[in-house]
Protein backbone atom coordinates (compact mmCIF):
# COMPACT_ATOMS: atom_id res chain seq x y z
CA UNK A 1 0.00 0.00 0.00
CA UNK A 2 2.88 2.39 0.66
CA UNK A 3 4.04 1.84 -2.91
CA UNK A 4 0.53 2.52 -4.17
CA UNK A 5 0.47 5.78 -2.18
CA UNK A 6 3.84 6.77 -3.67
CA UNK A 7 2.47 6.13 -7.16
CA UNK A 8 -0.56 8.28 -6.42
CA UNK A 9 1.50 11.09 -4.92
CA UNK A 10 3.70 11.18 -8.01
CA UNK A 11 0.70 12.28 -10.07
CA UNK A 12 -0.39 15.07 -7.70
CA UNK A 13 -1.52 18.07 -9.70
CA UNK A 14 -2.17 16.16 -12.92
CA UNK A 15 -5.72 14.92 -12.43
CA UNK A 16 -7.75 18.15 -12.17
CA UNK A 17 -10.79 17.66 -9.95
CA UNK A 18 -10.28 13.90 -10.07
CA UNK A 19 -8.55 12.16 -7.15
CA UNK A 20 -5.01 10.84 -7.34
CA UNK A 21 -5.00 7.05 -7.05
CA UNK A 22 -2.34 4.36 -7.04
CA UNK A 23 -2.70 0.61 -7.48
CA UNK A 24 -0.32 -2.31 -7.03
CA UNK A 25 -1.12 -5.94 -7.95
CA UNK A 26 0.66 -8.68 -6.01
CA UNK A 27 0.61 -12.42 -6.76
CA UNK A 28 2.60 -15.18 -5.04
CA UNK A 29 4.75 -12.61 -3.29
CA UNK A 30 5.65 -10.73 -6.48
CA UNK A 31 4.50 -7.37 -7.80
CA UNK A 32 2.90 -8.10 -11.17
CA UNK A 33 1.32 -4.76 -11.98
CA UNK A 34 1.44 -1.10 -10.96
CA UNK A 35 -0.45 1.97 -12.04
CA UNK A 36 -1.58 5.49 -11.22
CA UNK A 37 -4.35 7.73 -12.45
CA UNK A 38 -2.47 10.23 -14.60
CA UNK A 39 -5.06 12.54 -16.17
CA UNK A 40 -8.76 13.28 -15.88
CA UNK A 41 -10.71 11.34 -18.49
CA UNK A 42 -8.04 8.68 -18.97
CA UNK A 43 -7.66 5.17 -17.53
CA UNK A 44 -7.69 4.84 -13.75
CA UNK A 45 -4.89 3.34 -11.66
CA UNK A 46 -6.49 -0.13 -11.51
CA UNK A 47 -6.69 -0.35 -15.29
CA UNK A 48 -3.03 0.52 -15.78
CA UNK A 49 -2.01 -2.08 -13.18
CA UNK A 50 -4.23 -4.76 -14.74
CA UNK A 51 -2.87 -4.07 -18.19
CA UNK A 52 0.67 -4.45 -16.89
CA UNK A 53 -0.17 -7.70 -15.10
CA UNK A 54 -1.95 -9.30 -18.04
CA UNK A 55 -2.88 -12.95 -17.33
CA UNK A 56 -1.14 -12.80 -13.95
CA UNK A 57 -3.92 -10.57 -12.64
CA UNK A 58 -6.03 -13.68 -12.06
CA UNK A 59 -5.83 -14.70 -8.43
CA UNK A 60 -3.87 -11.60 -7.42
CA UNK A 61 -4.39 -9.07 -4.64
CA UNK A 62 -4.97 -5.46 -5.62
CA UNK A 63 -3.77 -2.73 -3.25
CA UNK A 64 -5.63 0.50 -4.11
CA UNK A 65 -5.45 3.87 -2.38
CA UNK A 66 -9.11 4.72 -3.08
CA UNK A 67 -12.32 2.70 -3.44
CA UNK A 68 -12.64 1.35 -7.02
CA UNK A 69 -15.39 3.18 -8.90
CA UNK A 70 -18.63 1.38 -9.72
CA UNK A 71 -20.24 3.84 -12.12
CA UNK A 72 -19.78 4.95 -15.71
CA UNK A 73 -18.16 8.39 -15.83
CA UNK A 74 -15.57 9.41 -18.38
CA UNK A 75 -14.26 5.83 -18.08
CA UNK A 76 -15.93 2.44 -17.34
CA UNK A 77 -16.17 1.13 -13.75
CA UNK A 78 -12.89 -0.16 -12.33
CA UNK A 79 -14.72 -2.61 -10.07
CA UNK A 80 -16.14 -4.39 -13.13
CA UNK A 81 -12.67 -4.73 -14.63
CA UNK A 82 -11.23 -6.16 -11.39
CA UNK A 83 -14.05 -8.72 -11.40
CA UNK A 84 -13.55 -9.55 -15.07
CA UNK A 85 -9.80 -10.13 -14.63
CA UNK A 86 -10.56 -12.48 -11.69
CA UNK A 87 -8.64 -10.58 -9.04
CA UNK A 88 -9.05 -12.51 -5.79
CA UNK A 89 -8.68 -9.83 -3.12
CA UNK A 90 -8.82 -6.03 -2.99
CA UNK A 91 -7.17 -4.05 -0.18
CA UNK A 92 -8.25 -0.40 -0.08
CA UNK A 93 -6.91 2.53 1.92
CA UNK A 94 -10.08 4.66 2.05
CA UNK A 95 -13.59 4.89 0.68
CA UNK A 96 -14.57 7.33 -2.05
CA UNK A 97 -16.51 10.40 -0.79
CA UNK A 98 -18.11 10.82 -4.22
CA UNK A 99 -21.85 10.05 -3.78
CA UNK A 100 -21.72 8.16 -7.08
CA UNK A 101 -19.37 5.66 -5.43
CA UNK A 102 -19.53 5.95 -1.60
CA UNK A 103 -19.32 2.25 -0.74
CA UNK A 104 -21.01 0.85 -3.82
CA UNK A 105 -17.65 -0.21 -5.22
CA UNK A 106 -17.04 -2.39 -2.16
CA UNK A 107 -20.52 -3.89 -2.40
CA UNK A 108 -20.08 -4.72 -6.07
CA UNK A 109 -16.76 -6.46 -5.49
CA UNK A 110 -18.04 -8.45 -2.51
CA UNK A 111 -21.20 -9.49 -4.36
CA UNK A 112 -18.96 -11.16 -6.95
CA UNK A 113 -16.97 -13.09 -4.35
CA UNK A 114 -13.91 -10.87 -3.97
CA UNK A 115 -12.41 -10.40 -0.52
CA UNK A 116 -12.31 -6.71 0.37
CA UNK A 117 -10.36 -5.08 3.22
CA UNK A 118 -10.65 -1.34 3.91
CA UNK A 119 -8.62 1.07 6.03
CA UNK A 120 -4.97 0.18 5.39
CA UNK A 121 -2.90 3.41 5.70
CA UNK A 122 -6.14 5.34 5.53
CA UNK A 123 -4.82 8.61 6.97
CA UNK A 124 -1.93 8.82 4.51
CA UNK A 125 -4.13 8.05 1.52
CA UNK A 126 -6.84 10.50 2.60
CA UNK A 127 -4.28 13.28 2.92
CA UNK A 128 -3.42 12.94 -0.76
CA UNK A 129 -6.99 13.72 -1.77
CA UNK A 130 -7.97 16.41 0.73
CA UNK A 131 -8.71 18.84 -2.11
CA UNK A 132 -10.83 16.27 -3.97
CA UNK A 133 -12.82 15.43 -0.84
CA UNK A 134 -13.43 19.12 -0.09
CA UNK A 135 -14.58 19.83 -3.64
CA UNK A 136 -16.94 16.84 -3.71
CA UNK A 137 -18.52 17.97 -0.44
CA UNK A 138 -18.69 21.74 -1.02
CA UNK A 139 -18.30 22.27 -4.81
CA UNK A 140 -15.77 24.97 -3.92
CA UNK A 141 -12.00 24.84 -4.45
CA UNK A 142 -9.80 23.72 -1.57
CA UNK A 143 -7.84 26.88 -0.76
CA UNK A 144 -4.23 26.57 0.40
CA UNK A 145 -2.68 29.79 1.60
CA UNK A 146 1.04 30.22 1.13
CA UNK A 147 2.83 33.18 2.60
CA UNK A 148 6.47 34.00 3.28
CA UNK A 149 7.49 36.43 6.01
CA UNK A 150 10.21 37.46 8.40
CA UNK A 151 10.10 36.32 12.00
CA UNK A 152 8.24 39.50 12.90
CA UNK A 153 5.52 38.69 10.36
CA UNK A 154 6.47 41.12 7.58
CA UNK A 155 5.95 40.13 3.94
CA UNK A 156 7.94 43.11 2.69
CA UNK A 157 10.04 45.94 4.06
CA UNK A 158 8.58 49.40 4.75
CA UNK A 159 9.72 50.41 1.23
CA UNK A 160 7.86 47.45 -0.30
CA UNK A 161 10.93 45.35 -1.09
CA UNK A 162 10.20 41.61 -0.82
CA UNK A 163 12.87 39.91 -2.95
CA UNK A 164 13.81 37.66 -1.43
CA UNK A 165 12.46 36.86 2.01
CA UNK A 166 13.03 33.11 1.82
CA UNK A 167 15.82 31.14 0.18
CA UNK A 168 16.02 29.04 -2.99
CA UNK A 169 14.82 25.78 -1.38
CA UNK A 170 11.61 27.32 -0.06
CA UNK A 171 10.92 29.13 -3.34
CA UNK A 172 11.41 25.93 -5.32
CA UNK A 173 8.88 24.14 -3.11
CA UNK A 174 6.37 26.92 -3.74
CA UNK A 175 6.66 26.22 -7.46
CA UNK A 176 5.91 22.57 -6.71
CA UNK A 177 2.77 23.78 -4.93
CA UNK A 178 1.81 25.72 -8.05
CA UNK A 179 2.16 22.53 -10.09
CA UNK A 180 -0.09 20.67 -7.65
CA UNK A 181 -2.90 23.25 -7.61
CA UNK A 182 -5.31 23.91 -10.44
CA UNK A 183 -5.32 27.67 -9.85
CA UNK A 184 -3.28 30.39 -8.17
CA UNK A 185 -4.89 33.56 -6.80
CA UNK A 186 -3.48 37.01 -6.00
CA UNK A 187 -4.91 40.49 -5.56
CA UNK A 188 -4.56 43.33 -8.04
CA UNK A 189 -2.07 45.02 -5.70
CA UNK A 190 0.40 42.18 -6.23
CA UNK A 191 0.03 42.43 -10.01
CA UNK A 192 0.48 46.21 -10.06
CA UNK A 193 3.56 46.14 -7.81
CA UNK A 194 5.35 43.03 -9.11
CA UNK A 195 3.88 42.27 -12.58
CA UNK A 196 4.30 38.53 -11.91
CA UNK A 197 3.86 35.70 -14.40
CA UNK A 198 2.33 33.38 -11.77
CA UNK A 199 3.55 30.33 -13.67
CA UNK A 200 5.41 27.23 -12.46
CA UNK A 201 9.17 27.33 -12.86
CA UNK A 202 11.01 24.14 -11.91
CA UNK A 203 14.06 22.37 -13.27
CA UNK A 204 11.72 19.87 -14.94
CA UNK A 205 8.62 20.65 -17.04
CA UNK A 206 5.57 21.29 -14.86
CA UNK A 207 1.94 22.36 -15.14
CA UNK A 208 0.96 26.01 -14.92
CA UNK A 209 -2.04 26.85 -12.72
CA UNK A 210 -4.94 28.97 -13.92
CA UNK A 211 -4.21 32.54 -12.83
CA UNK A 212 -6.97 34.20 -10.79
CA UNK A 213 -6.77 37.94 -10.10
CA UNK A 214 -9.05 39.64 -7.56
CA UNK A 215 -9.61 43.07 -9.07
CA UNK A 216 -12.73 44.87 -7.81
CA UNK A 217 -12.01 48.06 -9.79
CA UNK A 218 -10.64 46.42 -12.97
CA UNK A 219 -7.29 48.15 -12.64
CA UNK A 220 -5.47 45.32 -14.43
CA UNK A 221 -3.34 46.81 -17.24
CA UNK A 222 -3.64 45.23 -20.66
CA UNK A 223 0.18 45.18 -20.72
CA UNK A 224 0.48 43.04 -17.55
CA UNK A 225 2.23 39.71 -18.01
CA UNK A 226 -0.82 37.79 -16.76
CA UNK A 227 -2.66 39.31 -19.76
CA UNK A 228 -0.03 39.12 -22.50
CA UNK A 229 1.46 35.75 -21.53
CA UNK A 230 -0.59 32.90 -23.00
CA UNK A 231 1.10 29.97 -21.25
CA UNK A 232 -1.78 29.79 -18.77
CA UNK A 233 -5.40 30.92 -18.60
CA UNK A 234 -6.19 34.07 -16.61
CA UNK A 235 -9.47 34.76 -14.80
CA UNK A 236 -10.29 38.16 -13.32
CA UNK A 237 -12.76 38.40 -10.45
CA UNK A 238 -14.52 41.74 -10.30
CA UNK A 239 -17.90 43.28 -9.42
CA UNK A 240 -21.00 44.22 -11.36
CA UNK A 241 -19.98 47.87 -10.91
CA UNK A 242 -16.75 47.43 -12.87
CA UNK A 243 -16.19 49.51 -16.01
CA UNK A 244 -17.90 47.75 -18.94
CA UNK A 245 -15.43 49.06 -21.53
CA UNK A 246 -12.44 47.77 -19.54
CA UNK A 247 -14.16 44.43 -19.14
CA UNK A 248 -14.70 44.18 -22.90
CA UNK A 249 -11.06 45.08 -23.53
CA UNK A 250 -9.84 42.35 -21.18
CA UNK A 251 -12.16 39.78 -22.72
CA UNK A 252 -10.95 40.80 -26.18
CA UNK A 253 -7.42 40.08 -24.93
CA UNK A 254 -8.46 36.53 -24.00
CA UNK A 255 -9.13 37.11 -20.31
CA UNK A 256 -12.16 35.56 -18.58
CA UNK A 257 -13.95 38.12 -16.40
CA UNK A 258 -16.32 36.86 -13.70
CA UNK A 259 -18.74 39.24 -11.99
CA UNK A 260 -18.87 38.43 -8.28
CA UNK A 261 -21.41 40.54 -6.46
CA UNK A 262 -22.85 44.04 -6.72
CA UNK A 263 -20.88 45.62 -3.88
CA UNK A 264 -17.71 47.69 -3.97
CA UNK A 265 -15.54 44.64 -3.28
CA UNK A 266 -15.52 41.18 -4.85
CA UNK A 267 -17.83 38.80 -3.00
CA UNK A 268 -15.19 36.18 -2.22
CA UNK A 269 -17.69 33.50 -1.22
CA UNK A 270 -19.54 33.90 -4.51
CA UNK A 271 -16.19 33.93 -6.31
CA UNK A 272 -15.27 30.54 -4.86
CA UNK A 273 -18.65 29.16 -5.98
CA UNK A 274 -18.07 30.45 -9.51
CA UNK A 275 -14.58 28.97 -9.64
CA UNK A 276 -16.01 25.65 -8.47
CA UNK A 277 -18.56 25.80 -11.28
CA UNK A 278 -15.59 25.96 -13.65
CA UNK A 279 -14.27 22.67 -12.19
CA UNK A 280 -11.47 24.34 -10.25
CA UNK A 281 -11.03 22.09 -7.23
CA UNK A 282 -7.79 23.40 -5.72
CA UNK A 283 -6.45 26.92 -5.41
CA UNK A 284 -3.15 28.27 -4.10
CA UNK A 285 -3.60 31.68 -2.47
CA UNK A 286 -0.46 33.83 -2.73
CA UNK A 287 -2.09 37.12 -1.81
CA UNK A 288 -0.97 40.13 0.14
CA UNK A 289 -2.12 40.89 3.66
CA UNK A 290 -5.44 42.44 2.59
CA UNK A 291 -6.59 39.54 0.41
CA UNK A 292 -5.29 36.98 2.92
CA UNK A 293 -7.19 38.72 5.69
CA UNK A 294 -10.41 38.92 3.68
CA UNK A 295 -10.24 35.24 2.76
CA UNK A 296 -9.58 34.36 6.40
CA UNK A 297 -12.47 36.51 7.65
CA UNK A 298 -14.78 34.72 5.23
CA UNK A 299 -13.59 31.29 6.40
CA UNK A 300 -12.40 30.41 2.90
CA UNK A 301 -8.84 29.28 3.70
CA UNK A 302 -8.68 25.52 4.24
CA UNK A 303 -4.96 25.03 4.75
CA UNK A 304 -2.02 27.30 5.51
CA UNK A 305 1.66 27.06 4.67
CA UNK A 306 3.46 29.80 6.56
CA UNK A 307 7.11 30.17 5.58
CA UNK A 308 9.33 32.07 8.01
CA UNK A 309 12.83 33.30 7.23
CA UNK A 310 15.27 33.84 10.13
CA UNK A 311 15.15 37.61 9.62
CA UNK A 312 13.71 40.61 11.46
CA UNK A 313 12.95 43.61 9.24
CA UNK A 314 10.81 45.85 11.45
CA UNK A 315 9.12 48.94 10.04
CA UNK A 316 5.89 50.43 11.32
CA UNK A 317 4.48 50.63 7.81
CA UNK A 318 5.78 47.27 6.59
CA UNK A 319 2.95 44.97 5.41
CA UNK A 320 2.15 41.79 7.32
CA UNK A 321 0.75 38.36 6.52
CA UNK A 322 -2.85 39.25 7.36
CA UNK A 323 -4.62 42.59 7.37
CA UNK A 324 -8.16 42.51 8.77
CA UNK A 325 -10.21 43.82 11.66
CA UNK A 326 -9.12 41.10 14.04
CA UNK A 327 -10.59 40.01 17.36
CA UNK A 328 -11.02 41.71 20.71
CA UNK A 329 -10.03 38.67 22.78
CA UNK A 330 -7.18 36.19 22.40
CA UNK A 331 -9.60 33.32 23.00
CA UNK A 332 -11.35 34.23 19.75
CA UNK A 333 -8.20 33.95 17.65
CA UNK A 334 -8.19 31.50 14.75
CA UNK A 335 -6.02 28.53 15.67
CA UNK A 336 -4.19 26.12 13.41
CA UNK A 337 -4.78 22.41 13.95
CA UNK A 338 -2.76 19.37 12.84
CA UNK A 339 0.37 21.49 12.82
CA UNK A 340 3.53 20.18 11.15
CA UNK A 341 6.94 21.79 10.73
CA UNK A 342 9.37 21.46 7.82
CA UNK A 343 12.71 23.11 7.18
CA UNK A 344 13.85 24.35 3.75
CA UNK A 345 17.44 25.49 3.96
CA UNK A 346 17.48 28.07 6.75
CA UNK A 347 13.73 28.73 6.42
CA UNK A 348 10.92 27.05 8.37
CA UNK A 349 7.44 26.21 7.11
CA UNK A 350 4.50 25.77 9.49
CA UNK A 351 1.59 23.86 7.93
CA UNK A 352 -1.80 23.72 9.58
CA UNK A 353 -5.55 23.82 9.14
CA UNK A 354 -7.46 26.83 10.51
CA UNK A 355 -10.29 26.19 12.95
CA UNK A 356 -13.02 28.79 12.62
CA UNK A 357 -14.72 29.31 15.97
CA UNK A 358 -17.65 31.31 14.61
CA UNK A 359 -18.58 28.58 12.11
CA UNK A 360 -18.27 30.94 9.14
CA UNK A 361 -17.63 27.93 6.93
Amino acid sequence: MRLAIQLAEGASGQTGINPVVGCVLVKDGRIVGMGAHLKRGTAHAEIHALQMAGPEAEGSTAYVTLEPCSHFGKTPPCSDRLIKEKVKRVVVACSDPNPLVAGSGFERLRSHGLDVDVGVLQAEASQLNEAFTHFIQTRRPFVTLKTASTLDGKIASRSGDSKWITGPAARAYVHTLRHRNQAIMVGIGTVLSDDPLLTTRLEVPALHPIRVIVDSGLKLPLTAQVVTDRSAETIVLTTENADAAKREALEAAGITVLLCGSGQQVDLRLAMVKLGERDIGSLLLEGGGKLNGAMLENGLIDKMLLFYAPKIIGGNGAPGNFSFGGFELMKDAIELERLTVQQFGSDVCLTGYPRYRNEVK
